[in-house]
This record gives C-alpha cells, sequence and structure tokens, in this order.
C-alpha cells in the first residue's frame, strides 16, 4: 500500500508531531508499505519518499521546549495552499491512506481533515466534527459532563483587559488552580498558579497572545490516561509525576515520569477509568473507526475527572497511547496496522 504520513504543521506541537510521522514511518516500513513522510507547512514538504521496506527513517527525538510560534502564520498559509492545490494535493491523491501524524492547531482541530474529507481522501483518525468537538476543551468539557462523564469546575475567559473574573479569582481564592490554553496540547503554557500575584502574570501573558483561557481547581489525586483504539478502551496508564504539572519537558524527556502500565489501581477504578473513556470517545462523535486518548485526574476523595480528550494522541517512541498498547500486548507496528485497518473511508 501507498501510504502518505502526514506530519510537523503549524502547532507548538511541531516537533512532537515530526517525530510521530517518522515513527509511524518507520512501522509502516517494517509492516511493508512505501511511504512518503511529508511535512505540508514546511518549505520543502517532503521530507522523505517514496520509502520502501528496507529503508532507514530517523526517528528524531523531541527538545525539552516547544518551538517558537513566530513563523505560525507562514506555517498555516504552506499547509492550506499544500492541501489545496499543486502537487502536494497530487501526492495525496495518488496515496491508497493518508496516515494523521499531526499534533495540536490545524492537525487536530479538525481543519485538515475537512479539507481531506472534501477532497473525498481516506485518512486516519477521527473525522472533522469529531477533531472540532474535541479541540475547545471548555466545550468538550460542558458536552461530557452532560452526558454523565465527571469533569472538573472550569472557568473560560479571553484576557481583554486587566481585570480577571470575578470566577476566576474566587478559584484561585479556594486553592491552587491550573491556568490553560482552552485549545492545544502537550501541556504547551500550562500554569500552576498558587495565588493572585501569579495569576495576574498569566493572564497578562495570555493578553499578550491574545489566547483564550480556562481556569480549574488543580486536583490533587493520582493521574491517568485511557486510549481508545476503535470500539476497544486499552489498559490504564497511571502517570507518577515529579512536578506538580505535567508539562510538555516531562511529556517527552525519557525517564522524566513514571509511566505505569497497566495501572496499579483497583479493579473497580480500572473498568471505571475504561468506561468514562469510552463514553467520553462516543459523546464527542468519535466512532469505532477513530482512535483517542482521554485523560483523568483524581480528586482529594479519589474520584476520576476527566481533563480531555485527544483527537489525535502523540505516536513517538515515550507517548502514553504506545504504552498503552503495549500493555494491551500489541508491538508498535500492531498499533499502526490496527489504527490503519479502522479507516474505511
Amino acid at each position: 500500500m501507498r501510504v502518505v504520513v502526514l506530519c510537523g504543521g503549524e502547532s507548538a506541537e511541531r516537533d512532537v508531531s515530526l517525530a510521530s510521522g517518522r515513527s509511524v514511518a518507520r512501522a509502516l516500513l517494517d509492516l511493508g508499505h512505501e511511504v512518503t513522510l511529508v511535512d505540508p507547512a514546511a518549505a520543502v514538504p517532503v521530507l522523505a519518499g517514496p520509502l520502501h521496506p528496507g529503508d532507514v527513517v530517523d526517528a528524531s527525538t523531541v527538545g525539552k521546549e516547544p518551538p517558537s510560534l513566530s513563523e505560525a502564520q507562514q506555517w498555516r498559509r504552506r499547509m492550506h495552499a499544500a492541501l489545496t492545490g499543486g502537487p502536494v494535493l497530487d501526492l495525496l491523491r495518488d496515496a491508497d491512506l493518508l496516515f494523521l501524524a499531526l499534533h495540536g492547531g490545524w492537525g487536530e482541530d479538525g481543519h485538515v481533515q475537512a479539507l481531506l474529507e472534501m477532497a473525498g481522501l481516506r485518512f486516519t483518525g477521527a473525522g472533522s466534527a469529531a477533531c472540532a468537538a474535541a479541540w475547545h476543551k471548555g466545550r468538550a468539557q460542558a458536552a461530557m459532563g452532560a452526558a454523565g462523564v465527571p469533569v472538573i469546575e472550569r472557568v473560560v475567559w479571553r484576557p481583554g483587559t486587566a481585570e480577571v473574573p470575578p470566577d476566576v479569582r474566587r478559584l484561585v481564592a479556594d486553592g491552587p488552580v491550573v491556568v490553560k490554553p482552552v485549545v492545544g496540547g502537550s501541556s504547551v503554557s500550562v500554569h500552576h498558579v498558587a495565588g493572585p500575584s501569579q495569576l495576574a502574570e498569566v493572564a497578562a501573558e495570555a493578553r499578550a497572545g491574545g489566547v483564550e483561557l480556562m481556569a480549574e481547581p488543580f486536583l490533587p489525586g493520582r493521574e491517568f490516561t485511557v486510549g481508545v483504539v476503535g470500539g476497544q478502551a486499552l489498559p490504564v496508564v497511571e502517570i507518577e509525576l515529579t512536578t506538580a504539572v505535567f508539562d510538555y519537558a516531562a511529556k517527552y524527556q525519557p525517564g522524566a515520569v513514571n509511566e505505569v502500565c497497566p495501572a496499579q489501581a483497583p479493579a473497580e477504578l480500572t473498568a471505571r477509568l475504561q468506561e468514562l473513556a469510552l463514553r467520553a470517545h462516543r459523546t464527542l462523535g468519535f466512532g469505532d473507526d477513530a482512535y483517542s486518548r482521554t485523560d483523568f485526574r483524581c480528586d482529594a476523595e479519589g474520584e476520576p475527572r476527566c481533563i480531555e480528550v485527544n483527537a489525535l494522541p502523540g505516536l513517538t517512541a515515550t507517548s502514553l497511547l504506545p504504552r498503552a498498547a503495549a500493555g494491551a500486548g500489541w508491538t508498535y507496528p500492531d498499533l499502526i496496522r490496527r489504527i490503519m485497518d479502522l479507516s474505511p473511508r
């Protein structure tokens, strides 16, 4: 099969996406496919290809800091041009399957999926509607809460003035809060706010970047994540943190955190986390032809609360979904093959 792997893109998760794409390409070669590796936001979008079984792919690592977004507008213009006409679109049309290894921004918010749907192209992962539903954390949590998935109290606001909303000040007065962009992933620009002065600093930073924020109480309990591939919930992974927040550096540096799979949790909690992950997956419109990863954190009483659903979770060597797949007895190429097999488009 001729497979084009789309990676890179225009978001702060660009480096993670490039590493995911190279890891996916390596697995596809091991499975016997012809592979072309494409970054639609790059000045020279074809990174490698056509690659054949036996070729070597550099599965480069992710740095400790996300890239600067000073070039984001240029990256986005290139992506739009590449996916709407010209030689890159011709290359995509000639492929049997497009494997999406794009994270964040246009890769995960439904824009790319909508363009591919309009072009009638077969691709992996959820469609545009489900991606858009999961992308905005505030609206996603509201939908999941209405469907019976326990979520965290939250306040969404755009810091357009120096005034911090009273609801946010109340949250901070009651204890530490987590403040993060309402869209995005890989824990980029996530802040653990302990008091009013720190909140003012975070709000000022957001005003400068025009970023809509979400504040929610910091939950002191255990942290878990559950992958769903098709209609199957994978073994639960527990993330044992050495810092207050599971940040970008911790996510992509080997050994920065302890990830336990299967999680050493009571059977009742494990079953509940898997059931909630499946419910969240389906509530946001992910079907049995898609995959996702749902993150949970427990409150002081041990009750899990859903933090977010990831439409295109990381596929690097240290990513959580491959870790969960290994807990199910799947090799990394097994996981990639299963994701491919879910795509009937």
